[in-house]
């Protein structure tokens, strides 16, 4: 057992982040990744807790800031892994604009987001991600405005890797995010997880049921195909969504 899973980890019994850093502790296993040259970079969130968890080394930023202390870390020394990670909230509302240049500038690095379409730490408002007529305790008459969409405008803007996951299925997102790792250029992931506490709409079954995997004769490089697979609403697709070479 790594030493780290023997701390106490603050998340609420169920939470989705358990299954992602479930996930990211085989990626790292199974990929040998030399943890003296693996960095995570995360904002402020439950999400964002994940690298206190692992046993590498981690940049604690600010809400939203993520983004450009990984890019700078990148930079500053070509040769290390960096990988940003934070919810959604941190990523698409406070983050919004460096995700945005992020994804124009292709710098090198993996972005995980934690998606449960809530913001969680404090206390279940409406993120960014959050569904039309989701009631919070701040619009308990529901969230009037379309939800943002991280994979149509990741690969509107012609991001060099794009993909889905859903948490519930360990094995599955591993296996998406170590595609993103390897990947050279900028790669978002973005992970659908469950808020138990504060998201009683986006629930593990809702996700089971309104997710569907890319499969058959899917060319994840045709990016016609890419922005329509990313576009979905009826069912949210799972897996490589769009690459492109670099």
């Amino acid at each position: 057992m790594d030493e780290k899973e023997k701390e106490d980890i603050a998340w609420c019994p169920g939470c989705g982040n358990f299954a992602i850093l479930k996930a990211m502790q085989k990626v790292i296993a199974e990929m040998g990744l030399d943890k003296r040259r693996l960095v995570f970079v995360s904002g402020i969130g439950q999400a964002a807790k994940l690298p206190q968890y692992l046993d590498v080394h981690y940049f604690n930023g600010l809400h939203g800031r993520a983004l450009p202390a990984a890019i700078g870390i990148k930079l500053a020394n070509p040769g290390l892994t960096v990988i940003a990670e934070s919810g959604d909230g941190c990523n698409y509302g406070e983050g919004g604009n460096h995700f945005i240049h992020a994804i124009r500038r292709n710098t090198d690095i993996t972005l995980i987001v934690h998606n449960n379409m809530v913001y969680g730490l404090t206390k279940g408002q409406a993120s960014p991600t959050s569904m039309k007529g989701f009631k919070n305790p701040l619009q308990p008459g529901g969230v009037s405005a379309e939800p943002f969409n991280p994979a149509s405008v990741a690969v509107a803007l012609n991001a060099s890797f794009v993909a889905r996951a859903f948490a519930g299925d360990i094995e599955q997102t591993r296996d998406i995010v170590r595609e993103a790792l390897k990947h050279v250029g900028f790669s978002i992931v973005d992970i659908l997880q469950p808020c138990v506490t504060f998201n009683k709409t986006n629930t593990y079954r809702w996700f089971k049921e309104n997710t569907y995997y890319i499969k058959g004769k899917y060319n994840p490089c045709d990016r016609e195909d890419a922005f329509r697979c990313a576009t979905e609403n009826k069912k949210l697709a799972l897996g490589i969504i769009y690459r492109r070479k670099t």
